[in-house]
């Protein structure tokens, strides 16, 4: 699958969807050391309380939880440093004027293969009142339940 256009992710924030509205996602390359790559192809990688920052006009990933190679030596990475994300001038300067917008902030949303690269999928987003969750729970049952009815029809 690798190379193809919906690589399957590696590990993806579902908490985020849950949790935020998404307006926007950008594809981003990430630095990474040869211990981070193994561990990635692995599995072994925590998005769920990881954010996205921009600093002197470049995007940084915190939090984001890579676990230490297995067979890794003394030269292991450190599993929560920061990572610098890859992105084109004009991209981090739109996502800089959305930011400046109050109540934006910047999520990564799911990790993935790419033509044998790693990518980050970051999204600019708003955070959900515990009304809106309900609202969302509400219409994912009510689905749930057509969709279980539709298929008891079928077979009756």
């Amino acid at each position: 699958m690798d190379g193809s256009k919906n690589a399957p992710p590696i590990v993806s924030n579902r908490q985020a969807y849950h949790n935020y509205f998404i307006h926007d996602t950008y594809e981003c390359g990430i630095a990474l050391t040869g211990t981070e790559v193994k561990s990635i192809r692995a599995g072994k990688v925590n998005l769920r309380d990881s954010f996205a920052r921009i600093q002197n006009d470049e995007v940084y990933l915190w939090n984001a939880h890579i676990s230490p190679y297995e067979q890794g030596n003394i030269f292991n990475h450190d599993p929560l440093r920061t990572r610098k994300l890859l992105l084109h001038k004009k991209e981090i300067m739109k996502i800089e004027m959305q930011l400046k917008t109050k109540g934006y902030t910047l999520i990564p949303l799911k990790m993935y293969f790419r033509h044998g690269k790693v990518k980050v999928e970051i999204g600019t987003a708003t955070g959900k009142k515990l009304y809106d969750k309900r609202q969302d729970m509400a219409a994912k049952a009510a689905k749930r339940d057509l969709d279980r009815r539709i298929k008891e029809q079928r077979y009756d």
